[in-house]
């Protein structure tokens, strides 16, 4: 799962496209299904609208279309209680993440795959801000004042768009889908989503099944610390490794030069444009490259490149990291962050606590600078501020995924979510980042987990999942 919970640089942010789904007349009150094709999947799935409120406290708003993609089970008959997919972000939608599905096909043999665009992403009426080639080469500064004008001539109630509302949201859902109880899948931000659920409606939530678990006070972008310590054990990887040590002796040191450069002004950069090999000239700055860095962390596989891509940085060979940094900003791409939906839940619920206090608790490079940026943007954006409330038991069995390497999600977060349900199982896998659920055998065991969610799961063939190896030149990793 990529670039699923926290906020790179702001040059990757500005990505999409424009404006928001106009709200739906209140006497469309009936769910409406149709067959439908979306892309990345071949098969034809059902594809449901739901009408639900604009805004829970104010009935006279009107209603909202939410998306829903349903792969049916592939056993007709046979369970009752399916799986809803929470996307991560927040911002990214259900119908962005349609490339779980070979994953989750043990599942999908016996239950219903129940996707949800979460309202204000996707083709739940997408908030966010259009695309423009251009934003590669602006500076900060004009991508702030770009965003800024998007925010405010985006003429939504952004208040509305919290985790409590999307929460209500699903139980509208599940009615409407005449579901019993149901499962939740839930990744990255979706995990907070799903625990919200959770306490909301309990006697609705069957399981949980957790895979880059946030915890309950988790202040999203107070994320320098984790990202610092998974960035520390890369380097410490690297110099444990004979041939990666041999190649890039010096490389938490270039790392250093490389950023102690940047923050003085940024790096002239001129070479060939990966996409159109046209000749182009820009400056790298320290936003963008530690935004670029943050991301590349997500992925254990994309990790081991990095010291290939930072050394070659460093020796003024920039077209590699630039060519893995317009990944994330990927004109041609279908899925992307909804990027004002992202603001509009994280200016009303994390930075209201993002203290000047745990700024300077939060201590690391990558993520810093954008953390500070935040509460100067959140005023535009001008959401009521919701207060953390203490968390409730969860008493549905949950099994939390954690990958050792995560820059964002970090065992410890999982393991503080943990203290507050009944019937946790918590599983570390060593050799993963920012997703678990599609690495070896674990497909296998949530379906598992599913048919016994109260039983003890036997995780042991986790513990084979392979470390990838570093890539040393331009051939790619080593074999």
């Amino acid at each position: 799962m990529k670039k699923q919970f926290v906020l790179c640089a702001l040059p990757l942010l500005l990505a999409g496209s424009a404006g928001a789904a106009a709200p739906a007349s209140p006497s469309q009150a009936a769910a409406s299904t149709r067959s439908c094709h979306l892309p990345g999947v071949t098969e034809a799935l059902r594809c449901v609208s739901v009408p639900v409120p604009l805004d829970y406290a104010d009935p006279r708003a009107g209603t909202l279309k939410l998306h829903i993609t349903v792969a049916p089970a592939l056993r007709e008959g046979t369970r009752a209680d399916p799986l809803f997919v929470l996307a991560g972000g927040p911002g990214q939608a259900g119908s962005d993440v349609l490339t779980l599905l070979p994953a989750l096909q043990r599942v999908r043999a016996t239950r219903d795959l129940v996707f949800i665009d979460q309202r204000g992403t996707g083709l739940s009426g997408k908030l966010d801000c259009e695309s423009k080639p251009e934003h590669e080469r602006m500076s900060e500064e004009q991508l702030e004042a770009e965003l800024r004008a998007c925010i405010s001539s985006t003429k939504v109630r952004y208040g509305a768009y919290t985790t409590a509302a999307s929460a209500r949201d699903l139980e509208q859902v599940r009615r409407a889908l005449r579901y019993g109880q149901v499962n939740l899948w839930g990744g990255s931000y979706g995990t907070r989503l799903a625990q919200v659920y959770a306490r909301a409606f309990p006697a609705s939530v069957r399981s949980l099944l957790l895979d880059g678990v946030a915890a309950p006070d988790q202040v999203i972008p107070a994320g320098a610390r984790d990202a610092q310590a998974a960035l520390d054990g890369l380097f410490a990887q690297c110099a444990k490794d004979a041939g990666c040590n041999k190649a890039f002796p010096a490389l938490r040191a270039e790392f250093n030069a490389l950023v102690a450069r940047l923050e003085r002004g940024g790096i002239p950069v001129s070479l060939p444009d990966p996409r159109t090999a046209e000749p182009v000239s820009f400056t790298m700055t320290a936003p963008r490259f530690l935004g670029t860095v943050h991301n590349i962390l997500y992925s254990p596989a994309d990790a081991r490149r990095l010291p290939f891509l930072l050394h070659s940085a460093s020796q003024g060979r920039w077209g590699p990291f630039v060519a893995r940094q317009n990944l994330s900003t990927d004109f041609g791409m279908d899925a992307s962050m909804s990027m004002l939906l992202h603001l509009a839940v994280v200016c009303a619920e994390d930075v209201p606590r993002l203290t000047p206090e745990l700024l300077a608790q939060d201590t690391g490079q990558l993520t810093k600078t954008l953390a500070e940026k935040f509460p100067s943007i959140c005023k535009t954006m001008n959401v009521p501020a919701v207060p953390l409330a203490a968390p409730a038991r969860i008493e549905a069995p949950a099994l939390l995924l954690s990958g050792a390497l995560d820059p964002v999600t970090p065992p410890h977060r999982a393991a503080t979510a943990a203290r507050y349900m009944a019937r946790a199982q918590q599983v570390v896998v060593a050799n993963a980042g920012h997703g678990v659920s599609q690495l070896g055998c674990a497909p296998r065991l949530l379906r598992e987990f599913l048919d016994k969610p109260q039983a003890a799961l036997d995780t042991a063939c986790l513990k084979k999942i392979p470390a990838p190896t570093f890539q040393l030149g331009s051939a790619g990793p080593q074999p």
